[in-house]
């Protein structure tokens, strides 16, 4: 059975506003001094080189209520700055995309579209939710430091573990802690993982990436069929 993270997330406007989506284990050190490590400074400064990005992944979702971990599989594509594109099921059942002015977020068999402007005044946990998305790919120390606290970083093999809690109060209330897992030798983002405010947790682990790849810009430009119905669920 396949989960969805960011067709969950976005849909559930009146259970604790928005979830999205869409990550051990040596020596811990803190990160919240004004410089960062200098394997994370490393890694931030590596993302400078991503202009494009694409990998397969699978979903992990664990719930309180549930003895087994709902889990899924799909593609994402990622250009930067901040477009992306999630596709989950194979042929897709959610299709949440990133476009310059918000998200929208498309169900195929349910013949459904909905979405999640930014513009105007759209500001407070949806906003803020919206930039959890990016933190695999920050732009600059600062932009990261800005955003989150490094509560800690651990390295295992190869791979790196970073712990991120966001600054902002009203995205702390819904994604307390975020994790993510990159390479030491290339800096590619390997796997996140989101833990909710109820407990509940979403795992991605990436595998076959390509750096740079020729992405269309239509990806990001979806085509809603005539009809299909489409609402805005955080209009009030």
């Amino acid at each position: 059975m396949a989960y969805d993270p960011i067709g969950t997330l976005l849909n559930m406007k009146k259970r604790y506003a928005l979830r999205l989506c869409l990550v051990l284990i040596c020596a811990t050190t803190c990160a919240r001094a004004e410089t960062l490590d200098p394997l994370l400074s490393a890694w931030v400064a590596a993302q400078a080189n991503i202009h494009s990005w694409s990998a397969d992944f699978v979903q992990t979702r664990t719930l309180k209520t549930l003895t087994q971990p709902l889990k899924g599989s799909g593609h994402v594509w990622f250009k930067a700055p901040n477009r992306f594109r999630w596709e989950l099921g194979h042929p897709p059942q959610t299709i949440a995309v990133r476009e310059p002015q918000g998200m929208v977020v498309i169900y195929p068999r349910l013949k459904r579209a909905e979405r999640y402007p930014l513009t105007g005044n759209e500001t407070g946990p949806w906003r803020e939710a919206l930039s959890l998305l990016q933190v695999g790919f920050p732009r600059s120390e600062a932009d990261l430091e800005s955003q989150y606290d490094i509560l800690s970083h651990t390295v295992n093999g190869q791979t790196c573990t970073v712990v991120f809690q966001p600054k902002s109060a009203g995205a702390r209330r819904m994604m307390p802690q975020i994790k993510i897992d990159f390479e030491t030798k290339d800096f590619l983002l390997r796997g996140t993982e989101l833990k909710f405010a109820d407990g509940s947790t979403l795992r991605n682990d990436f595998s076959n990436a390509v750096l740079n790849p020729e992405v269309d810009e239509q990806l990001f430009v979806p085509q809603i069929p005539s009809d299909y119905k489409i609402t805005e669920p955080m209009q009030k």
